[in-house]
């Protein structure tokens, strides 16, 4: 989608909006840490996030996949910054094929700074000179499909003579085909309030989108302001002196200068404000949390997961809830199963269903940060351990799951460590919910006024000797299905019905019952291979002749990966009798037990 056209339903509804900027990471595991804060900041509701584009093209590919990645699996609308810094025809060409191509269709078209060690811009051979070139090609090559962003310099930009000629050529910009403003970051509001009303004096009429910067640290706000020589008023740094050594007390004040900042965008009838983040996420949560500024419910979670935002993906209204825990990996690897007929999830006729695809099976962690979380387990019992420490939030991630538990766990936190600690080594969960309000902070979602429905649902792995026991629990209950297998491909399970399970359904005023998340066996045989691999994953982590890499192998080799389905979501306790009621003492005694491991 458009940003102008979410900008433009913000205004008519009269809200307040918010968006914000990241920077491509300069290392691996400074990009995964950035998807984690993307995909917790995707909570805090922004219309759109931008990402920033390295000059002559230096981070093209992982800009791309940044925005590639924040589309299809965290749901975020993203603009692309496409500078004309060291890039020829050639080089913009591909730039915005590539953006199409991944679904994004928003472009902040930037002339740039200069290249690295040199003072002066220079346009490149075959080049553009000015950032109306680039947007005047973008509207002659594609029309009508990007929404275009351009730069604004309340304070005048700093190879212009003057100010009201660099507001010409902001005009200039938006005559050629811009949809908004973006401003460059400042500190004095009064030069900011004054840039606007001389740009709708001379004509633009498009949003203009202060941007803000909550500081810091001290010698950052110094660092940041010598990039374009801002003006910061002589108040701010005399409250800033007394605290400049203490930088949770200058983060504090950047925090509250901020808000300031945004009141009087807001008596002044600017009702949407752009963060320059640096990456980074405590000051801009705190900011929302303090100014009671939440997204609604239905923009920030219209189906249980985040909807993918590229084209092909665009139907997509149900998932099967195996890749929960994983939906990066479930994205790629059916980013191009054939179609998705009538919004379904894929295609199981499809020749390209299920398989596993060039990127591969990875664990999230370091080795290093692995064995610190999981340590080397020798027995049985020192793995369901592991998961445990897991369930009650210990450790930070499992191979299966790099996230923590999600909130709606919570009811059933203490449970599911007990059952690990059993040797049942759950992966995944959802307890039963019979009819909240699609509001419900927790188990919410969709659009208003509707009712939320959810059965139990349990995904494990499980020894031979355990399943045969449970199964036989299973036989008891006509209310429970369930799905197992190992390694090899041996299913076992008590529905021949190849239709989906709905295990998540929505009802809301005016449509069909929505039925987003289910279990299904064609899925549940593609996961399977994953799931193994991530024990051998987790083997290598180890010297192959450690008792911890023949341990987990042994686990990956003769285990059953099992989902467990009790189809009555009125009664929230089915699930668990399953493991026998006793289990509650046997879980107090096990947790009692290993509570200094656990």
């Amino acid at each position: 989608m458009k940003v102008i056209d979410k900008i433009h339903a913000a205004e008519k509804e009269g809200r307040l909006f918010w968006s914000f900027e990241y920077f491509p990471p300069k290392t691996p595991q400074g990009v995964q840490n950035l998807y984690d804060r993307m995909e917790r900041m995707q909570r805090m509701g922004p219309e759109f996030i931008d990402v920033t584009w390295g000059a002559g093209g230096t981070s093209a590919d992982l800009t791309t996949e940044i925005v590639s990645t924040a589309q299809s699996v965290y749901g975020l609308e993203t603009m692309m910054h496409l500078t004309c810094t060291n890039m020829g025809i050639e080089k913009i060409d591909t730039a915005l094929k590539a953006a199409k191509e991944c679904g994004c269709q928003n472009i902040l078209a930037l002339r740039g700074d200069p290249p690295k060690g040199q003072s002066n811009w220079e346009s490149c051979d075959n080049g553009f000179e000015h950032a109306v070139d680039l947007v005047r090609y973008i509207r002659q090559q594609y029309g009508d499909y990007f929404c275009i962003g351009v730069a604004g310099h309340p304070e005048g930009h700093s190879d212009c003579p003057s100010k009201e000629q660099d507001l010409l050529h902001l005009k200039a910009k938006v005559d050629a085909g811009a949809d908004l403003i973006v401003t460059q970051l400042f500190f004095d509001v009064d030069a900011f309030l004054d840039f606007v009303n001389q740009a709708r004096a001379i004509g633009i009429d498009c949003p203009i989108l202060p941007g803000v910067f909550p500081i810091q640290n001290y010698t950052g706000l110094k660092r940041v302001i010598s990039f374009s020589n801002n003006h910061v008023p002589q108040k701010i740094w005399d409250d800033l002196e007394p605290l400049k050594e203490d930088d949770a007390a200058v983060k504090e004040y950047g925090i509250n200068l901020t808000i300031d900042f945004i009141h009087r965008f807001q008596q002044a009838g600017i009702r949407g404000f752009h963060i320059y983040t640096f990456n980074l996420e405590r000051s801009t949560r705190l900011i929302l949390e303090r100014l009671e500024l939440v997204a609604p419910l239905e923009a920030v979670k219209p189906l249980p997961w985040n909807p993918a935002l590229t084209q092909k993906r665009a139907k997509e209204n149900v998932r099967p809830i195996f890749w929960k825990n994983r939906t990066k990996s479930y994205i790629q690897r059916t980013e191009f199963w054939d179609e998705f007929p009538n919004g379904r999830w894929g295609d199981s006729r499809s020749p390209a269903f299920g398989e596993l695809d060039g990127w591969g099976v990875s664990l999230k962690y370091s080795t290093e940060q692995c064995q610190d979380m999981w340590g080397h387990p020798e027995t049985v019992d020192d793995v369901a351990v592991v998961f445990a420490k897991y369930c009650k939030g210990k450790i930070a991630g499992i191979p299966w799951s790099a996230q923590p538990l999600e909130a709606e766990t919570e009811t059933i936190r203490q449970r599911l460590a007990g059952i690990n600690l059993l040797g049942y080594l759950s992966i995944n969960s959802q307890p039963a919910v019979n009819g909240v309000k699609s509001s419900h902070p927790t188990y919410g979602w969709g659009p208003k006024n509707g009712y939320v429905y959810q059965k139990a649902y349990l995904e494990f792995f499980v020894s031979p000797h355990h399943l045969d026991d449970l199964i036989n629990k299973i036989g008891k209950d006509p209310n429970v299905t369930y799905y197992a297998v190992n390694k090899q491909g041996d299913l076992r399970a008590n529905t021949q019905s190849d239709h989906p399970n709905a295990v998540t359904w929505g009802v809301f005023p005016g449509k069909e019952v929505v039925q987003p998340t289910i279990v299904e066996s064609t899925a549940f045989m593609a996961w399977k291979d994953e799931a193994f691999e991530l024990w051998n994953e987790w083997a290598r982590i180890y010297d192959r002749k450690t008792k911890s890499a023949d341990l987990i192998l042994d686990i990956a080799n003769n285990w059953y990966l099992i989902n467990i389905v009790h189809n009555d979501f009125q009664d929230e306790g089915g699930i668990w009798r399953l493991f026998d009621l006793e289990i509650d003492g046997e879980i107090s005694r096990k947790i009692r037990q290993n509570d200094g491991d656990c």
